[in-house]
């Protein structure tokens, strides 16, 4: 059976002896209306190169001169995620530009292979992208064509790479002659209109939702219809969509494609910015407190259930003994009470030993919380059920006649009038299954929109019960050294607890002659604390704001921003005035009226602090404004 020879394309001929002793062409890699691109070899470096050429029915000489004038301004750009273009060339009536062969895929690809980015890794990409443009518009280039399809993702170092800035724009569109590609243009751009950075911003914002979520903000018939969209639409949220994002990414997006270019990020740097603290945000929490508070906090595994089989049996075990069943219910209620206490005493002092402190599981818990919320919205979107109250409200009442029926049942032997409460009709084991019915249809209805289980173990353990856990486990633990964990914490939480351990390691005497030092500890990091959340909240929203920042009301949040910054850089000092003091002091180099003397300025620093906290007129603006800003509609 004879075989037929592949037909070979005429382009790929006459453009291969074109650059014949220069470049050979492997094959073809891609081709559409804006070019064709080749992978071909370079002969006198011997390097792997990709080479775009522009189509040769389109180049009409006043095309060929912008598409070189183009090519060979972004040949200019050098940036670790930009492509680099080679060289720009005209030979034999072929227009093209060489640029270096990255081995990996396109973000469209990768998002059509495997579905959408993780959140994390949706805004690394974004933010690489973010600096490349930030680069080539400080340069006076705008992209005008920013889409998945010309953003490379690198195959070994998952580096992000942009690549055809300026160009693939000039070489127009079929969307009524605007350059661009319709279900990725910024508004401004699909009227028309002079564009600028933020065009390319908007673009970007389109391609992190497609990226995020697998799917376009706009799609319709026809380019105009898209069009059109991008012009009247409002993008709708990631979040309405099922698609697990954090809070603070999804409001970046949301940002990008605001339909005024007044309302996005200033500049590309500004966005990078956002992304990169957003980035932060999600740092990975330490082993051990990730432990905690997913397991080791929570009293709902295998031997909850087996202790409170146990209590049960015992509490009947008991009131069989005695001849009395009151004294088998007391005897479960004061298991009841005392087992949780004990395992959340030894879970502290487990952690303690690890080297941890009550404070870290304020961080430990929003984290927890951020990712189950994240895992509940993937692929849907639950609101609250409307049989939520009213199984709530079911749940309370029962549960009140159920208690008062126990009291009753408990308690009437020493008191008979109690007795009569009984005798109402009160049937405690209906009211107690009622309580339970409802309470457990209410909670499985409420956890398929909420982590109901993190929410209440964050309550007890932030509460007073888990601080007076963690008291008892402290003193348990004694004076002993336990090196402090390397972890998320922030400076003046580092300080803090430094210094409260090597007080802790002091002498009796000299311990009681320092017994104003806790309290002053306390206050300057808890007020510092609450400063640095003021600061990073007011950082957020200048940042935000961009180039609005010149205005007399951005002005004043600048100040504020200033001495709240100033106010808590003195609280962390004066942190460590005194942990080098105690330091000096374990070394025999300070004495104790020394250091005294140097807490009283502390205490000073600490009054002073405490008085911006609670000043209504400085804080409240500093605590509220970043708010108020964050929560108005762009």
């Amino acid at each position: 059976m004879s075989k037929h020879p592949t037909p070979v394309d005429p382009l790929f001929l006459s453009f291969q002896l074109a650059l014949a002793g220069r470049y050979s062409i492997d094959r073809e890699l891609g081709r559409g209306g804006m070019g064709v691109v080749y992978l071909a070899r370079e002969v006198h470096l011997d390097r792997l190169v990709a080479i775009k050429l522009l189509p040769p029915e389109r180049a009409d000489e006043q095309l060929r001169q912008r598409f070189l004038r183009e090519a060979r301004l972004a040949a200019k750009l050098s940036h670790p995620n930009i492509i680099p273009i080679h060289a720009v060339d005209e030979v034999a009536g072929f227009v093209y530009y060489v640029m270096a062969f990255v081995d990996g895929e396109t973000l469209a690809e990768r998002v059509r292979d495997r579905g959408p980015l993780p959140a994390s890794e949706g805004a690394r990409v974004l933010r690489e992208a973010a600096w490349a443009l930030a680069h080539a518009h400080a340069q006076g280039l705008v992209h005008r064509d920013v889409k998945p399809d010309n953003i490379l993702l690198e195959a070994n170092s998952g580096r992000v790479l942009v690549a055809d800035f300026g160009i693939a724009a000039t070489l127009g569109d079929d969307a009524g002659g605007v350059a661009g590609t319709p279900e990725f243009m910024s508004p401004e751009q699909a009227l028309g209109q002079p564009i600028d950075a933020r065009s390319d911003i908007y673009s970007l914002g389109i391609s992190a939702f497609y990226a995020l979520s697998g799917r376009l903000p706009f799609q319709g018939d026809s380019a105009t219809e898209v069009l059109a969209k991008q012009v009247t639409e409002p993008a709708p949220q990631l979040s309405a969509l099922g698609v697990p994002v954090p809070r603070k990414l999804e409001l970046i997006v949301d940002r990008c494609l605001a339909k005024s270019p007044d309302d996005r990020p200033a500049h590309a740097t500004a966005l990078a910015d956002l992304l990169t603290s957003a980035l932060e945000q999600r740092r990975e929490l330490p082993l051990a407190l990730r432990v905690f508070v997913k397991r080791a906090g929570r009293m709902d595994g295998s031997g909850t259930l087996v202790t409170t089989t146990l209590v049960a049996v015992g509490a009947v075990a008991v009131g069989a003994v005695s001849g009395n069943p009151s004294t088998g219910f007391v005897s479960a209620g004061v298991a009841a009470l005392v087992l949780p206490a004990t395992y959340m005493v030894v879970s502290a002092r487990q952690l303690l030993r690890k080297g941890f402190a009550h404070q870290d599981l304020t961080p430990a818990f929003k984290s927890e919380m951020e990712t189950s919320t994240e895992e509940l919205t993937l692929g849907r979107h639950i609101t609250t059920s409307k049989l939520e109250p009213v199984l709530a409200f079911i749940a309370k009442v029962s549960g009140t006649f159920a208690v008062l029926g126990f009291t009753g049942i408990v308690l009437s032997d020493a008191f008979p009038v109690l007795r009569e409460l009984s005798s109402l009709g009160v049937n405690v084991a209906l009211a107690w299954g009622v309580a339970t019915v409802s309470s457990m249809t209410h909670l499985f209805l409420t956890q398929r929109h909420r982590d109901v289980d993190t929410a209440f173990w964050q309550r007890i353990w932030m509460g007073p019960i888990g601080r007076g856990a963690f008291a008892v486990a402290r003193r348990l633990v004694g004076r002993r050294t336990t090196p402090i964990a390397m972890t998320h914490r922030a400076t003046e939480l580092s300080l803090g607890l430094a210094a409260e351990q090597l007080y802790e390691s002091l002498p009796r005497a000299q311990r009681q002659a320092l017994g104003a030092l806790p309290g002053v500890l306390h206050r300057l990091q808890e007020h510092a604390q609450q400063l640095r959340k003021a600061y990073d909240g007011m950082q957020e929203v200048l940042g935000q704001a961009g180039g609005a920042g010149a205005t007399e009301e951005y002005a004043g949040l600048r100040t504020d921003r200033d001495r709240v910054h100033g106010k808590m850089t003195e609280a962390v000092g004066a942190l460590e005035t005194i942990r080098l003091n105690l330091l000096r002091l374990h070394a025999g180099s300070l004495t104790v009226e020394g250091l005294t003397t140097h807490l009283g300025i502390a205490a000073d620093v600490a009054a002073e602090v405490e008085r911006m906290v609670s000043a209504r007129q400085e804080v409240e603006r500093a605590l509220q404004f970043p708010r108020r800003i964050a929560a108005t509609p762009a």
